[in-house]
């Protein structure tokens, strides 16, 4: 590609890779959506649905260390294809109605999920200058929420007019269509892969030993993993503490989580930008780090004295922050990756990055269990968080050119 061409606004790519995005997320939380009419028909309990996520996360975290190379042999429009294809295979198994055939779905929806990421990382490495890449990166993750968004304003009411085992095929002929849509820009974006680049069990192995051989990859790594945490537990347990501590009307308190994710769109496109012109990205997500440890520490001070005003304007701060970072991240991955490798060091990173959304909510559970109190578990991760970016900052201070 030429100097001038890469320079201009990658709009084909990022188009391409945020619908494929978008798309997996629908699919991994298209479960979630419709949780409660899933366990009435199949007499599970609703929180059984905590299972089929973290079924999901298994799923993602053993395909996002996996997926380097079969993206750098094939192309990231064929993995994203893949990766669709097998989400719509997932979805299918669920729609089987079988209780056996849920938790195998739910891994299979969890590897397409995990696969697009990596996939993305590795073509805007290509096409994305330098001036435009935190920008780009944080636009497209703007698919995760929006998927989230499209599942829960769209999925339920489809399920009571076609029933759940009607609407999760229709959402598995979606992801298909989506895949073939993708082919057209096959032959431009998927030109220059390596069609002998070798692809074996071992390429796990080989991204997280390329994560942790670099000083500054294994501490995104390290990073990232108390991040999803705390994205995991932001969006876990905000309705419930808003209910027990501030008071609120569960309608109510599901506003503040809907307040928190419109502001995580919105903070990963502000973060994008700002990480381009103003603020390094190693610094920026130091002060997200500390900025979201904050809010959890004032969210679990909620009581029932807040106004309104001041538990909106939280939400909106923790979304921002807690959701907000993830653009900014990959972006710095692909900066630092090895030419060619950016799919590959991507997955190894990300398989952290699961890891963290899978156990956090469960250690916050476990501090909530022992104290008999939600605004505990806030706390504690809030000062963990809070903790990693003075850390994160000092770090910097001492290498202050990286």
């Amino acid at each position: 590609m030429s100097t001038q061409a890469k320079d201009a606004f990658p709009w084909a790519a990022l188009g391409t890779m945020s619908a494929a995005q978008t798309l997996a997320s629908f699919a991994a939380l298209a479960v979630p959506a419709i949780a409660p009419t899933i366990a009435a028909a199949t007499g599970l309990p609703v929180a059984a649905v905590g299972l089929f996520s973290a079924a999901n996360y298994a799923g993602a975290m053993f395909s996002a260390v996996n997926a380097g190379g079969p993206i750098v042999r094939f192309g990231a429009i064929r993995a994203a294809q893949v990766c669709l294809g097998i989400c719509a295979a997932g979805l299918l198994l669920v729609a089987s109605g079988q209780v056996a055939l849920l938790l195998a779905g739910a891994v299979l929806i969890g590897i397409g999920y995990g696969s697009a990421t990596p996939a993305s990382s590795h073509l805007f490495a290509d096409e994305v200058a330098p001036r435009w890449r935190g920008l780009v990166f944080s636009i497209k993750q703007t698919g995760v929420p929006l998927g989230g968004m499209l599942a829960g304003a769209l999925l339920p009411s489809a399920a009571l007019r076609l029933g759940w085992r009607g609407t999760l095929p229709l959402l598995a002929v979606a992801c298909v269509a989506g895949a073939g849509l993708l082919q057209p820009f096959r032959t431009r974006f998927d030109a220059g892969r390596d069609r002998r680049h070798p692809v074996a069990l071992g390429g796990s192995l080989r991204a997280l030993r390329l994560v942790w051989s670099h000083a500054a990859m294994r501490e995104l790594a390290f990073s990232t993993f108390f991040f999803a945490a705390m994205q995991s537990c932001m969006a876990t347990y905000l309705v419930a503490q808003a209910h027990a501590g501030a008071g609120l009307s569960l309608v109510r308190a599901g506003f503040l989580l809907a307040a928190a994710q419109v502001a995580g769109v919105v903070g990963r496109i502000a973060w994008g930008w700002i990480s381009d012109h103003w603020v390094r990205p190693a610094r920026l997500l130091a002060f997200l780090a500390l900025a979201m440890g904050i809010c959890a520490c004032l969210a679990g001070s909620m009581d029932r004295h807040w106004s309104t005003a001041a538990l909106v304007a939280l939400a909106f701060v923790f979304g921002a922050t807690a959701t907000g970072w993830n653009g900014v991240y990959l972006a710095e991955v692909a900066r630092l990756a090895p030419p060619g490798l950016a799919g590959v060091v991507t997955g190894g990173t990300l398989f952290f990055t699961f890891s963290g959304a899978l156990s956090g909510p469960a250690a916050f559970a476990g501090v909530a269990a022992l104290t008999h109190d939600l605004g505990a578990g806030y706390w504690a991760i809030g000062i963990v968080l809070f903790a990693l970016g003075a850390f994160l900052l000092r770090r910097q201070a001492a290498r202050p050119c990286e």
